[in-house]
């Protein structure tokens, strides 16, 4: 069980960029960080990011970056001058993908910039066993979850991104230091709307989350700094009760 807070970053996943300025503004310094989507990122490019950015927050740039190792190599170069916290490939482009995306975000700290931290995105929160039987993948989403996270701690990348029903197998397996990034997080009484493998926040911080990815449950809401509040002040409510 997690001791610490899972930390909160909310989903810019829209390409309207007067509803992100707003977003941004409404939740400077009531959560953690931005995850800034494709939807936005590609309306917008790094313009829209560094209006965004203004906001002070950190910030995942969610992207999925998914090519052969080259491509994806200048991709990362390309992004750096950026400086996101987080940034994002598929691990299932392979181990020359991820490590070559690894050693491209390292050659940031020799430019003078900071070198974001490489995630691997697994398993879609959007997808179940039978989709992966489906694409011809055997097993369970939690073995191919596992599989792919390995893989990615061996080719450079700090941490992975995977639904919360994977957390306690991958913390057992990968260690304290190997961060976990979890979308599909839906409180209590939430739609699942297209996710499969949805968990609640307090339930996904207790298994080992770093970071909720948390998206409709505040941009929809009427008053999303009241929301972003509420799933704070629950997870901290809910370390407490574990003491």
């Amino acid at each position: 069980m997690s001791d610490k807070r899972a930390q909160v970053y909310a989903a810019i996943d829209t390409p309207d960029k007067g509803r992100a300025a707003d977003m941004a503004e409404q939740l400077s310094g009531r959560v953690d960080g931005l995850k800034i989507g494709m939807e936005f990122f590609y309306a917008h490019n790094s313009v829209g990011y560094a209006m965004l950015a203004q906001s002070g927050l950190p910030i995942f740039l969610d992207l999925k970056l998914h090519d052969i190792p080259n491509t994806v190599a200048q991709a990362v170069r390309a992004l750096a001058p950026l400086e996101p916290t987080l940034l994002n490939v598929h691990a299932g482009g392979g181990a020359a993908m991820m490590q070559a995306a690894a050693d491209a975000a390292g050659d940031a700290n020799d430019n003078g910039l900071r070198a974001p931290t490489m995630l691997a995105v697994t398993i879609l929160t959007s997808l179940a066993e039978a989709d992966l039987h489906d694409m011809g993948i055997s097993g369970t989403p939690r073995d191919q979850v596992l599989r792919l996270a390995a893989l990615a701690r061996a080719n450079g990348m700090g941490g992975v991104v995977c639904s919360a029903h994977e957390i306690d197998a991958l913390r057992a397996e990968m260690g304290s230091d190997f961060k976990l990034i979890v979308p599909g997080i839906r409180p209590s009484g939430s739609a699942a709307h297209d996710q499969k493998r949805v968990m609640s926040p307090e339930a996904a911080q207790a298994a080992g989350a770093d970071i909720l990815v948390i998206g409709r449950a505040i941009s929809a809401a009427d008053d999303m700094a009241a929301s972003a509040d509420a799933i704070k002040a629950s997870l901290q409510h809910s370390l407490a009760e574990a003491d």
